[in-house]
């Protein structure tokens, strides 16, 4: 199995091309085709493969977590991901994909993997509100393959914060600070996941900033040609009503970096901040932003940095970070 993630380093390449590589797994049974349903996972994401280890049970934790496994040293929690999806029954998995990301590991127990597919970002699309509904929003984007299988992409960052219970700590909010003249700030931010999105509006609220949300990237910039457009009829710069852009980078349709190159590369939107929010916090992944034009990059999960950092962007740099550094 270690052969399926070879050089996955030099998968960085694909990065900024709107393309991505996902690792194909199955859970469960459609019991109607008597089909496993396929799932993927950005390879981004994936630290290693491996048969499922001795996993140890721990008190006190989500009815998906079977507990936890020790890994070089370090206990990882392990989640059953088709007892966590309500599909399939109760059985033993010997597989376990071990995914890693903004510093958080965790192991995914799954019927078998099935190879790495290279695809393009457009070629996913939003999933059906119908089958967002049946998987409690676990799918963010789908696409269809030749043999006519249905792949879903993983919300990662909703397992995440499922399993942790991260977001219910409201205490996380508590030290954001609000802006004054609030009312004449607008942010308009693009992700695919319901988690991030509610994080992102959370802080924004806290904040008093206003603001568009977008579940990808092209329409994000729908909605930002929108601004562009409304801002030339009125006779202003599109910086005097739009005071920065956050953006994902995994996204259907289109991903962060084309999203940026795209604001970057037209004049109209010439003095707007571009910041990327991104649970993929390799530094090959920041150099990759910060070459297409991103201005700064947060990763997610950390609502008070994220503040930090709108805070000053969208100020200046009069008014610093004050509680914890920048990098």
């Amino acid at each position: 199995m270690s052969d399926l993630l070879k050089n996955i380093d030099a998968r960085t390449r694909l990065a900024g091309t709107n393309k991505l590589e996902i690792l194909l797994f199955t859970l469960g049974e459609d019991h109607r085709s008597g089909r496993r349903e396929t799932f993927g996972i950005n390879v981004f994401k994936v630290r290693e493969v491996m048969r499922t280890p001795e996993i140890t049970a721990a008190p006190e934790m989500p009815d998906a977590v079977k507990g936890m496994v020790s890994l070089r040293g370090v206990l990882v929690p392990v989640v059953d991901l088709a007892k966590y999806a309500g599909i399939g029954e109760e059985s033993a998995r010997d597989i376990m994909i071990v995914t890693e990301y903004n510093g958080h590991t965790q192991g995914f127990l799954v019927e078998a993997v099935d190879t790495i597919l290279r695809l393009d970002w457009s070629q996913m699309r939003v999933p059906p509100d119908m089958l967002v509904a049946h998987m409690g929003g676990l799918v963010t984007a789908v696409t269809e393959l030749a043999d006519n299988r249905l792949v879903m992409l993983l919300d990662v960052e909703k397992v995440l914060s499922e399993t942790t219970r991260y977001d219910e700590d409201m205490l996380i909010y508590k030290e954001i600070k609000p802006i004054d003249d609030a009312e004449n700030c607008m942010v308009v931010f693009a992700d695919d996941s319901s988690i991030a999105r509610k994080q992102i509006m959370q802080t924004l609220d806290t904040m008093g900033v206003r603001y568009i949300g977008a579940i990808n990237g092209r329409k994000a910039w729908e909605e930002l040609k929108k601004i562009a457009d409304s801002a030339a009829s009125a006779g202003q710069k599109v910086s005097d009503v739009l005071s920065l852009v956050l953006t994902d980078v995994e996204m259907p349709e289109m991903d962060g970096y084309i999203l940026t190159r795209h604001i970057k590369s037209d004049s109209r939107f010439a003095g707007v901040p571009v910041v990327m929010h991104s649970s993929l916090s390799g530094m090959s992944n920041q150099q990759l932003g910060l070459s297409v034009g991103v201005d700064e990059y947060v990763p997610k999960f950390e609502p008070l940095r994220l503040s930090q950092t709108l805070r000053r962007l969208i100020l200046g740099d009069s008014e610093q970070s004050e509680d914890i550094p920048a990098g």
